[in-house]
């Protein structure tokens, strides 16, 4: 899986992998949604998905490693569809990570990932997609939440 932001290209792209085998690349570049995600596809992956704690670690450091200015907005496979409202009671609320490898992406997660930087606007009609946010943190790292 692949994260791709709205920020100028490094020398090259950060990439790790996790005990359980997920592998994640960071790639620095100002694009949409659609071409982050074909990006990715060109790169035999998908955007990325965070199913706990350890991928959103493994995520966060990649993109520390990548010197990434603050705030960032990177585009990561969180996405409603037109046909799903909103719900606020689910930490994704109503959002849910598109398919990677023939739909091994979780819809499942703790509500610990549930932080959002600014809560969705409520809606049933329209498709959206949200980001990972990164703002400058303090001593804890950066501070991350979802943005629509």
């Amino acid at each position: 899986a692949c994260a791709l932001g709205r920020t100028p290209p490094p020398p090259r792209a950060a990439v790790g992998c996790s005990p359980a085998g997920a592998c994640f690349s960071a790639h620095l570049a100002s694009v949409s949604y659609a071409e982050a995600r074909g990006a990715c596809d060109q790169r035999r992956g998908g955007l990325a998905w965070v199913s706990g704690e350890p991928e959103l670690r493994l995520l966060l450091g990649l993109l520390a490693e990548a010197a990434v200015p603050s705030p960032a907005l990177f585009w990561v496979g969180l996405k409603r569809n037109a046909s799903t409202c909103t719900h606020e009671e689910q930490p994704l609320r109503g959002f849910s990570w598109e398919g990677v490898g023939g739909g091994t992406a979780p819809q499942e997660v703790p509500a610990a990932l549930g932080r959002w930087v600014q809560e969705p606007l409520r809606s049933c009609l329209t498709a959206r997609c949200a980001g990972l946010h990164l703002a400058a943190g303090l001593r804890d790292g950066p501070s991350w939440g979802w943005k629509e």
